[in-house]
């Protein structure tokens, strides 16, 4: 008899079966959960810690990869693995965003979710289970979120489809689609596409809310059967006496403050406003806990006059903070080559929020390592995003990237992808790197316009321009609108974030983030709507700075070349022991790869040392022909009956005896050549059955200026060509072979 007692529930959704499981594992979690589908299988846990004396959510999620997981070793240096990688940032941030506003206001316990993939079977991705098993976590714990969350994958193959498609379908997919939401709204939503229509954007969604009821459904069921008692928690409420006199003394000049041009001239207005409502009801009187008691109070008042002041204005008498129309888009500025030594770089400034970008070209040999528990193991494309602090006026740490700057990193990294260009055609490997300057509002967008136009600048042969905007909305009662370009208040103080990326074909990336319940298809209809204008016209804008790809990369990027051999000459550029291959390593400050197909990639600083390594290996590989001039051949071996000479590495000709002095004889070829000594040939006779190549001086009058035709003739005609006489010396036997040795193949 087993000592657990277990509850256990599951759900079909799309082609498996997903089963929530609790009563065996962390039992001391406030909530565990271990959930399953397939053999990939994760643990979930919620946690409670002390009440905390803070006015915000103290609330942290993390994902724990192990490598085990998959039945790997850590490939760091002590084996062990060590910083979150960017896949559990990522998950561990769709799980936050749509949780995080479903925690009761006044909620100050320290509260933490845990999830650590016990086993990865990389046919079921894990991200969408932790997300389902945080919230059956957190709905068997004494946590009284507002509502249960469910999390679903939909992907678009060939037309059709797909919920929660396998891992090894994910790069096929011409949408990859992630939602999260009640039974009632949609509250997430993370996608990367190629240019999906917004059509096809409504029915995934649609598709993707009738899973996640499901999914709710049955998490409620299961958190039923535990019938864990919930806590109560009684938020302050704010003095509605308060409120009113605020309002009463105070409102117009919120209004005006608000309406003061500039944001941080804004901010300083606001604030100068809050400063006197705090001097006028909190008084100080002595008594250091009341007047902090009362500041407080006084405090949140005024916080909810702006908040109420700023959504009236906006919802219900149309008037945007800045004094914008619904639809219009702030003066848009752009500008490339910023950077004298980037390979690309360009300047987007959108209002109060500006963006510098770069973009990087690198060889293969720079790509991206991934140590990951999916099947992704490299990327050769990658997007970095920068939030300094002076960005918005303040001073800060600056200690690396935080979970936002990844974050915003990766929607713009899944903007630009479909854009770039595949390896065959482009084999160079890209980073962009976004550096916010300013911000106001939608920096992840600017950074998809900023790194696009750096990708054009450096010569990246895109597939067009990819801009991205932010939408909002603002929802009181049955007034609502849908802003497009919202700035930070905006941002702040509104229901909704929806980031929209593509070209003028279609969507590449969306993020929306909802904070209320009640927002309704069509308005997702008119907001990717609005978006769709939008976009088209901030591409406009940029290409007005640059309108395509420039035709030559920069004089500072790196080039790449490659070149297609007979794989019979791959020992011949190699050499022994890789001496060759080193050889014009060095003398070309390449870097050069042999792949055993035969296809050569050399990588070097400027075109010109490219094109020198390309036309060298080009001479080392080709087949000798008649007619074919070698003006710095080099004997290598002397003869009784002529001299052995090499063309190139690997492939040598004889120079008959007869042949060593034109016009005259010799009675030994040293009398005229020596080893080592460089001398000017050309091909008279190729038997390319036995694989021999006769040469003649080129000063020779028989053959001087004459057509491959005459060549040929002239030595039918006077013999003596690549045949050594029978039973005579060689240089290893071969009378003139092309020899074949690949050495060891030692590649660089």
């Amino acid at each position: 008899m087993s000592i657990f007692e277990t509850t256990r529930a599951s759900v079909r959704i799309g082609e498996d079966e997903i089963s929530f499981e609790t009563g065996k594992l962390a039992k001391q979690a406030s909530g565990a959960v271990v959930v399953q589908s397939g053999d990939t299988k994760i643990l979930s846990t919620a946690t409670i810690g002390g009440l905390r004396d803070v006015d915000f959510l103290p609330l942290t999620v993390d994902i724990e990869e192990r490598m085990y997981a998959v039945g790997k070793i850590p490939g760091s240096f002590f084996r062990r693995e060590a910083r979150a990688g960017e896949k559990a940032t990522l998950t561990a941030r769709m799980i936050d965003r749509p949780i995080r506003p479903l925690f009761p206001k006044g909620w100050h316990y320290e509260t933490q979710l845990v999830t650590i993939p016990m086993s990865v079977d990389q046919v079921h991705p894990y991200d969408i289970m932790a997300m389902n098993g945080a919230s059956a976590a957190l709905a068997i714990s004494p946590v009284p979120v507002a509502a249960t969350v469910g999390a679903v994958r939909i992907g678009m193959l060939n037309g059709d489809f797909v919920v929660n498609p396998p891992e090894e379908d994910h790069a096929l997919l011409d949408l990859d689609l992630i939602v999260a939401g009640t039974d009632e709204a949609i509250l997430m939503v993370e996608a990367g596409a190629e240019g999906v229509t917004e059509a096809q954007i409504l029915d995934a969604l649609d598709i993707a809310h009738g899973e996640i009821k499901k999914i709710t459904a049955t998490i409620d069921e299961f958190a039923a059967k535990i019938g864990k008692e919930k806590m109560v928690i009684e938020a302050k409420s704010i003095d509605e006496g308060l409120l009113a006199d605020v309002r009463s003394s105070h409102g117009q000049a919120l209004v005006d403050a608000i309406a003061t041009e500039g944001k941080l001239e804004r901010y300083e207005a606001i604030d100068k406003v809050k400063d006197e409502v705090v001097a006028q009801y909190a008084p100080e009187t002595g008594d250091e806990e009341a007047d902090k008691a009362r500041k407080s109070e006084v405090k949140a008042a005024v916080d909810a006059v702006e908040k109420d002041t700023i959504r009236k204005a906006i919802a219900v008498d149309k008037k945007r903070p800045d004094g914008r129309a619904q639809e219009e888009i702030r003066p848009i500025e752009c500008e490339v080559d910023i950077s004298p030594r980037a390979h690309g770089s360009a300047l987007f400034t959108r209002g109060e929020t500006q963006i510098f970008s770069t973009a990087t070209l690198g060889t293969t040999r720079m790509d991206m390592r991934l140590d990951g528990l999916g099947l992704e193991t490299t990327k050769t494309f990658w997007h970095h995003y920068n939030f300094p602090p002076f960005s918005v006026g303040e001073a800060g740490f600056m200690r690396g990237p935080k979970r936002r700057d990844i974050g915003h990193g990766a929607l713009a990294e899944r903007a630009l992808a479909p854009s770039i260009p595949d390896q065959e055609s482009f084999p160079y490997v890209l980073r962009c790197v976004s550096e916010t300057l300013e911000s106001n509002g939608s920096s992840s967008m600017g950074s998809v316009c900023a790194s696009s136009m750096a990708l054009q600048a450096a010569g990246v042969p895109v597939s067009g321009p990819v801009a991205g905007v932010a939408m909002g909305l603002i929802k009181e009662g049955d007034d609502y609108i849908v802003l497009t370009d919202i700035a930070g208040v905006e941002d702040h103080l509104g229901d909704m974030d929806f980031k929209v990326a593509g070209s003028k074909d279609g969507i590449n990336a969306l993020q929306m983030d909802i904070k209320i319940t009640g927002v309704t298809f069509d308005i997702l209809t008119d907001a990717l709507e609005q978006a769709r204008k939008g976009r088209l016209f901030i591409l406009d804008k940029m290409a007005e700075a640059i309108d395509g790809p420039r035709a030559e990369l920069s004089a500072h990027a790196p080039r790449i070349e490659s070149i297609k051999i007979d794989q019979e000459k791959i020992g011949a550029v190699i050499g022994k022991g890789g001496e060759t291959i080193r050889g014009l390593c060095e003398e070309f400050e390449a870097e050069i790869d042999v792949e055993d197909d035969g296809t050569i990639r050399i990588y070097a600083p400027t075109g010109t040392q490219v094109e020198a390594a390309v036309a060298r290996i080009g001479s080392m590989t080709k087949e000798a022909e008649i007619g074919d001039r070698y003006p710095e051949a080099k004997v290598v071996k002397t003869t009784t009956f002529g001299a052995f000479v090499e063309l190139t590495k690997g492939t040598d000709g004889l120079l008959h005896i007869s042949n060593v002095k034109p016009g005259g004889r010799v009675e030994t070829v040293e009398e005229v050549l020596e080893s080592g000594q460089v001398i000017d040939v050309t091909v008279a006779e190729v038997d390319k059955e036995r694989g021999r190549i006769g040469l003649r001086m080129t000063d020779d009058p028989t053959i001087a200026g004459k057509s491959p035709e005459e060549i040929a003739e002239a030595a039918k005609n006077s013999g003596g060509g690549g045949r050594p006489p029978r039973g005579g010396g060689d240089r290893g036997g071969d009378g003139g072979r092309r020899r074949r040795d690949r050495g060891d193949r030692d590649r660089r």
